[in-house]
């Protein structure tokens, strides 16, 4: 069997998706990004399509690419459903059999965060440890739990699914904070609070102020308004309950932050010590870190399954 020259991967998000290539060791040679339609399904296997098609063109190599997708979410073991809060066109319908006849190629679906994880546990910033724990704290709030470089995914491939654990009660009662609606259909979830999006919301909640961007918050938190010093303060401490839980639960070797609040530096200096207090006597906090590969590790990682998915076919 011929090696391909390249192996795609995607990271499918709530706010964009993102198409690179790789090549047999994994460097990106190729990268393209459009916004995620959320709320159209053909629209988005249009988006999904087009990227692929594209990248076929400008990189003209044969045989056509094995693809991997990182997808948010859960996919139903029995029917191959999606369950994806953050891109509800996406729920209930299937991707994989769709996308297979219109590329005629080999097509492997994982978890974003997961895929995310996997590529950081190889050459990125956990590469050699023992375990790690690969959080994205993006549109939403997930993550990859890999042991010796091999995702741990569970029975139902929800290993991990962190951003749909509960916020602690204790928390809610003593920030007063409402019990925000989550797109899965419960109320309370973590990613309600502790993503990107749940940054705002807080934001909005304490200030009444919103359409406003993460980005723009860690500027007027930087410039010291006063504003935005609270929010940030509620946003860690409900984020190092958070990160204590995954201790208690997975007592991983590392942990790695990503997504787009991963840019923020505060959260390596000033997590670690939010952490603390929610952790029984005796439990230390692994090392928190930022990621090697950026915001281009989910991708990355999809192109990694897709290329152990490739080599398991070969003769």
């Amino acid at each position: 069997m011929h090696t391909p020259d390249y192996f795609y991967g995607i990271d499918l998000g709530g706010t964009k998706i993102e198409l690179v290539a790789c090549d047999a060791s994994l460097q990106v040679r190729y990268r393209q990004r459009v916004p995620t339609p959320t709320q159209d399904y053909d629209a988005l296997v249009r988006a999904l399509v087009g990227l692929i098609q594209g990248a076929d063109a400008a990189l003209t190599a044969r045989p056509p690419a094995p693809l991997g997708i990182g997808v948010p979410g859960i996919v139903d073991s029995m029917t191959g459903a999606h369950l994806c809060a953050n891109i509800p066109c996406l729920t209930g319908r299937e991707l994989l059999p769709v996308l297979r006849a219109q590329l005629k190629r080999p097509i492997t679906l994982g978890n974003d965060c997961q895929c995310f994880a996997l590529s950081e546990a190889h050459g990125g910033a956990a590469d050699g440890a023992p375990s790690m724990f690969g959080l994205i704290l993006g549109t939403g709030a997930g993550a990859g739990y890999v042991v010796d470089q091999r995702l741990v995914r569970g029975r139902h491939g929800a290993a991990g699914e962190w951003g749909h654990w509960p916020l602690d009660p204790s928390l809610l009662h003593r920030y007063e904070l409402p019990l925000l609606p989550c797109p899965c259909g419960r109320h309370a979830c973590l990613e309600s609070y502790v993503s990107g999006t749940g940054l705002r919301r807080l934001h909005a909640h304490f200030n009444g102020e919103e359409n406003i961007s993460a980005e723009q918050l860690a500027i007027r938190y930087r410039a010291g308004e006063v504003q935005a010093a609270r929010v940030f303060g509620v946003h860690l401490d409900l984020l190092g309950a958070a990160l204590a839980r995954i201790v208690l639960a997975y007592d991983p070797h590392l942990i790695v932050l990503g997504g787009g609040l991963s840019q923020l530096p505060h959260l390596y200096t000033e997590l670690a010590a939010a952490v603390r207090p929610h952790l029984i006597p005796g439990l230390g906090v692994p090392p928190i870190l930022p990621p090697a590969f950026g915001d281009a590790g989910g991708a990355r990682g999809a192109a990694l399954l897709a290329r152990q998915t490739s080599h398991q076919l070969e003769p």
